[in-house]
C-alpha cells in the first residue's frame, strides 16, 4: 500500500523535489499538492518577462494541469493550507479540505517584505511576488503614469523594466548608494546603472523613505532628507521573509525560517520543509539552485536513498538585466587579506573581477561578458589552488597558456554541480539522459531535463555536455526552429507552403508535424502572414492569430481605450476632411485629438463599442497604425514651397502611399521623402527612405529611429519617379518574401547586407517580376473597416468587453 505524502506549496522548490522523487522512487507514495495561487506550478524567475510583456502566463508554467494526472498527483490549486494537526496527521484547509499524511513536506515560500511605512496601506501600493501582483501592475499602467519602484535590487530592477515596457515613467529609489549591492560591486553597479538610464529608468539613490502620502490612492513618496517625489503606483521590492505562520502555529521549531537539519528534517517527526521558507545551519536561501539542492536530498530521504545530506550551498548569481548580462558568485568584495584581479573595457561595456584569498579563488563578478561564470563558480566551489596563474584564472587560460576549453571544464565538473540553474538540473542528471534517454541535441536534453528551458544561458554548457559525452561525431545539430513548436525555420517553412501549397495553418501544423497542436503565440501569426504571402488569393485571413490591435485595428492604450489614425496621404489634408475628423471626435467625445510623427491625426480614446461606427462616419481609410504594413510615409514641402527643394516631395510621397497601404509586412514599415539633401523628413533613418538630389533621387534601405537606431544602407540613384515606384515596389515585395516574420528592414538588411539586396534587385526583369507579385497582393486587399462594418458578426464581436490583463500580455 502507497504512503500518503502532502505538500503545501506549489512553487518550484516543492515541486522540484516530488519530481525527483517520482525518479527515483515512482510507486512510493500516494501524492497531494496544495497550492494557494489558481495556477499550475510556473516558474517564478520569469514573472518579469510575463509584466514586460515577452511571455505569456502560459509561456512560463513548468508543469501544466496534465502533468499533475499523469503523475497521478491530486493537486489543490487555490486551497490554502491554515492547520496541520501533528499527532493525527491532518492537513486543513481554509475552506474546510482535509487530508491525512504519512510524510509532510513545507514549501510555502517566502512573502515580500512590505515597508511599515505611514501611507503604505493606499491603493496603488503593492509588491511584486506573483501572478496576481503582475496583473495588478499592468491594470496600473492602463490608468496611471509615474511608478515609483522602492529597492534597488534584483527585483525591484525587474519590476522596473517591466513598468517602462508599460510606458510608465519609473523612478528607482535605493536606500544604498549604487544598485544591487547584494550581486555586485560599485564598479559593475555603476556600469549596470549607466545602462539602465540609457534606457529610461531614472534612480534615486542613497535614500531612505519616510512615508507615503494621497488621500485614498498614493500619489506620492517623501524620503527622510526632505525631498519628494510623485508617484501613482508605488512597487515594493526591498525584501522578502520565509512564510513561516503555519509552522510556527503549528508548534515547528522556526527561527527567520523553519528549522531543518541536513536531511531537511524539522523538529516534528516525518514533517520536512525546503525552499525559501526552510533554514539550513542558519542560513536561509532565497536563490533557486540552492533550492533545488534541498530538493535533490530530501527526495533521497523520501525514497530510501542513501545520501550524504544537504551541507549547505556555494550561491552564484548569472541572469540577465534588461538585456544586460551580469554574473556574481562567492565573497567577491575586497576585505582585509584579499586581493583581485581586474579588467574593465568601458567601451564594449564589460567589467570582470576575481577574488583570492589564500591562493584560492573565493569570489567573481562578471558584467557584460558572463561566459566564464560557469568556470569560475566551479573553481569557487572546488577550492583549488591558483597560485601563480591568478590572471590567468580571470583571463580563462590553462596552465600551459592555452585556452581553457569548455570540453575541459566540464569534464573536472563534478555530477553534482547544477548546470541549469533556473531548473535545478545537475551535471549528473544531463549525462544520465544523454547515457540512458539517448539524447543528442540540446533541444532533446531540454525536452528530457528542462535544461536550457528557461533563460538559456546553461546552453553552451549542455552542448559542452553533450560533445564530452558523446564525442564531436554523436552529437545532433538541432535546429533552433521559429518557436518551440517546431523545428524547422522560416524558410523550411515558406518552401513547405509552396511546394506543398499549403493554405492554413492547420495544413502547415498537420502536415510538418508541429509539437503542439494549436500552435503558440510566436508561430500562429508568422504563419498566418507566411501563407498570406505565398497565396494571396487563397489563404483566408485567419483573425484569431493577429495581435489584438491588429484584430481590433485601432492601438490598444493603457486604459482599455483605442487610439484610431485614419490615413492623410502624405500629411496633406483638407479643410474638408479636416472638418469631418472634428465632427467625429465631437460626437464620440474622443479625449485628446493629437499630431503625430508620420503627419496625422490620432484620436485617443476611443471607446471598443465605437469603433465600427466611428470608421462608418469619418469614411477614410485606415492609417495601419496598429499593424505590420505600410505605417506612414512622412514628407517635407520639397520643391513645391521651400526654395532649397529640387524635387516634389510631397507628390512622390503621396503616390507612394496611395500604392503601398494596406500591405502586409513582416514587421511595420516607414518611408519618407525629403525633397533635397538636408533630409527634412528624416529619410535616412526610415525602412526606404528617398532623398531627393539634383536631377534625380537617391534610395536608402534599412533605416531605424527606434531603440536602435541604425542609419540607412544606399541602395541606389534613379533618375524619374517611375524608378522610385519600380524600385520601392521591388524592395518591399523582397523583404516580403525573404525576411523573417517580425523582423524590421533594419535587422533583415544587416542579417542578409545590403550587397546581396543589391544583387538581387540588379536586373530590371527580376524588378517588373517583383512588383507584379505586389501588385496582385495589392489587388486582392481591401481596408479591413469596410468589411467588419458590412459584417454584422464581426461588428458585434467589439460589443464585447474591454481586453483582460491576460490578452493584453499576450497582445
Amino acid at each position: 500500500m502507497k504512503k500518503k505524502l502532502v505538500l503545501i506549496g506549489n512553487g518550484m522548490a516543492g515541486v522540484n523535489a516530488i519530481e525527483q522523487l517520482l525518479k527515483l522512487a515512482p510507486n512510493q507514495y500516494e501524492i497531494t499538492i496544495f497550492g494557494s495561487e489558481p495556477h499550475p506550478n510556473y516558474n517564478r524567475i520569469l514573472l518579469s518577462s510575463v509584466l514586460a510583456g515577452d511571455a505569456d502566463v502560459k509561456d512560463i508554467v513548468i508543469n501544466d494541469w496534465s502533468w499533475y494526472e499523469d503523475n497521478g498527483i491530486t493537486l489543490y490549486a487555490g486551497e490554502t493550507v491554515t492547520k496541520i494537526d501533528t499527532a493525527r496527521k491532518i492537513v486543513s484547509t481554509a475552506s474546510g479540505l482535509k487530508a491525512s499524511y504519512d510524510a509532510l513536506i513545507l514549501a510555502t515560500g517566502s512573502l515580500p517584505f512590505m515597508l511599515p511605512l505611514p501611507g503604505a496601506d493606499k491603493e496603488g501600493v503593492i509588491a511584486f511576488r506573483d501572478i496576481k501582483d503582475c496583473e495588478m501592475m499592468i491594470e496600473a499602467a492602463r490608468n496611471y503614469k509615474k511608478a515609483v519602484v522602492i529597492g534597488g535590487g534584483l527585483l525591484g530592477l525587474e519590476a522596473a523594466r517591466g513598468l517602462l515596457n508599460l510606458n510608465m515613467e519609473v523612478s528607482v529609489v535605493h536606500i544604498n548608494k549604487y544598485l544591487m549591492e547584494r550581486q555586485l560591486d560599485e564598479t559593475a553597479a555603476l556600469m549596470l546603472q549607466k545602462e539602465l538610464e540609457a534606457q529610461g529608468m531614472k534612480f534615486l539613490l542613497d535614500k531612505n523613505t519616510e512615508l507615503l502620502f494621497g488621500r485614498k490612492r498614493v500619489t506620492g513618496v517623501r524620503f527622510k532628507d526632505g525631498s519628494e517625489t510623485d508617484a501613482d503606483l508605488v512597487v515594493m521590492a526591498v525584501g522578502i521573509r520565509p512564510n513561516v505562520q503555519l509552522a510556527k502555529d503549528t508548534g515547528i521549531e522556526v527561527n527567520r525560517g523553519i528549522v531543518v537539519n541536513d536531511y531537511m528534517e524539522t523538529n516534528i517527526p516525518d514533517v520536512y520543509a525546503l525552499g525559501e521558507c526552510a533554514e539550513h545551519r542558519g542560513v536561509a536561501y532565497g536563490l533557486v539552485a540552492p533550492l533545488y539542492e534541498q530538493g535533490s536530498e530530501l527526495a533521497k530521504r523520501l525514497a530510501g536513498t542513501a545520501s550524504e545530506g544537504y551541507h549547505g550551498s556555494v550561491v552564484s548569481t548569472k541572469l540577465k538585466i534588461s538585456g544586460v548580462n551580469v554574473f556574481s558568485a562567492g565573497q567577491f568584495r575586497d576585505e582585509p587579506g584579499t586581493r583581485s584581479v581586474r579588467m574593465q573595457d568601458d567601451f564594449d561595456g564589460v567589467y570582470k573581477k576575481a577574488v583570492i584569498r589564500d591562493g584560492k579563488l573565493i569570489g567573481a563578478v562578471l558584467f557584460g561578458d558572463t561566459s566564464d561564470g560557469s568556470r569560475l563558480f566551479s573553481m569557487i566551489r572546488s577550492g583549488e589552488d591558483v597560485s601563480g596563474r591568478e590572471k590567468q584564472v580571470l583571463l580563462g587560460e590553462a596552465a600551459g597558456g592555452a585556452k581553457a576549453s569548455g570540453l575541459d571544464f566540464v569534464a573536472a565538473m563534478a555530477d553534482s554541480e547544477i548546470v541549469c540553474g533556473c531548473n535545478g538540473v545537475s551535471k549528473g542528471a544531463i549525462v544520465q539522459a544523454i547515457q540512458e534517454k539517448g539524447c543528442a541535441s540540446v533541444n532533446d536534453i531540454k525536452a528530457c531535463t528542462k535544461a536550457s528551458g528557461s533563460c538559456g544561458g546553461c546552453k553552451p554548457l549542455v552542448a559542452d555536455l553533450l560533445t564530452y559525452t558523446l564525442g564531436a561525431d554523436g552529437v545532433v545539430t538541432a535546429k533552433e526552429g521559429i518557436c518551440g513548436c517546431t523545428e524547422l525555420s522560416r524558410d523550411e517553412i515558406v518552401e513547405a507552403i509552396r511546394g506543398m501549397h499549403l493554405t492554413t495553418s492547420k495544413e502547415v501544423m498537420n502536415v510538418l508535424s508541429w509539437k503542439t497542436e494549436e500552435g503558440c503565440s510566436k508561430c500562429r501569426p508568422a504563419l498566418n502572414y507566411y501563407l498570406g504571402m505565398a497565396w494571396p488569393e487563397e489563404h483566408a485571413e485567419e483573425r484569431e492569430s493577429r495581435f489584438v490591435n491588429e484584430r481590433n485595428h485601432a492601438n490598444i492604450q493603457k486604459d482599455g481605450t483605442y487610439s484610431v489614425v485614419p490615413r492623410i496621404y502624405g500629411g496633406v489634408t483638407s479643410p474638408a476632411q479636416l472638418k469631418r475628423i472634428a465632427e467625429v471626435a465631437e460626437k464620440y467625445d474622443v479625449p485628446m485629438v493629437k499630431f503625430t510623427g508620420g503627419q496625422r491625426l490620432d484620436l485617443l480614446g476611443v471607446k471598443k463599442e465605437d469603433l465600427p461606427s466611428m470608421w462608418s462616419d469619418l469614411d477614410m481609410p485606415s492609417g495601419y497604425a496598429y499593424g505590420k504594413a505600410l505605417r506612414t510615409v512622412k514628407t517635407c514641402v520639397g520643391s513645391t514651397f521651400c526654395r532649397f527643394g529640387t524635387q516634389d516631395s510631397i507628390q512622390m510621397g503621396i503616390d507612394l502611399e496611395k500604392r503601398f497601404e494596406r500591405l502586409n509586412t513582416p514587421a511595420k514599415v516607414k518611408l519618407a521623402v525629403s525633397g533635397c539633401p538636408r533630409n527634412c523628413a528624416e529619410s535616412t533613418i526610415k525602412d526606404f527612405g528617398i532623398v531627393a538630389i539634383d536631377g534625380g533621387w537617391e534610395l536608402h534601405i534599412g533605416g531605424n529611429g527606434g531603440v536602435k537606431v541604425r542609419a540607412t544602407d544606399l541602395l541606389c540613384k534613379v533618375k524619374t519617379a517611375e524608378e522610385v515606384m519600380e524600385w520601392a515596389g521591388a524592395f518591399l515585395q523582397y523583404y516580403r518574401e525573404e525576411a523573417k516574420w517580425n523582423e524590421r528592414t533594419s535587422e533583415w538588411v544587416q542579417r542578409v547586407g545590403a550587397d546581396s539586396i543589391r544583387a538581387a534587385l540588379e536586373k530590371q526583369e527580376d524588378r517588373i517580376a517583383l512588383n507584379e507579385r505586389i501588385d496582385k497582393t495589392l489587388g486582392l486587399m481591401t481596408d479591413p473597416w469596410k468589411e467588419i462594418i458590412e459584417n454584422d458578426s464581426l461588428r458585434a464581436s467589439f460589443e464585447e468587453l474591454r481586453p483582460s490583463a491576460a490578452e493584453t500580455i499576450g497582445g
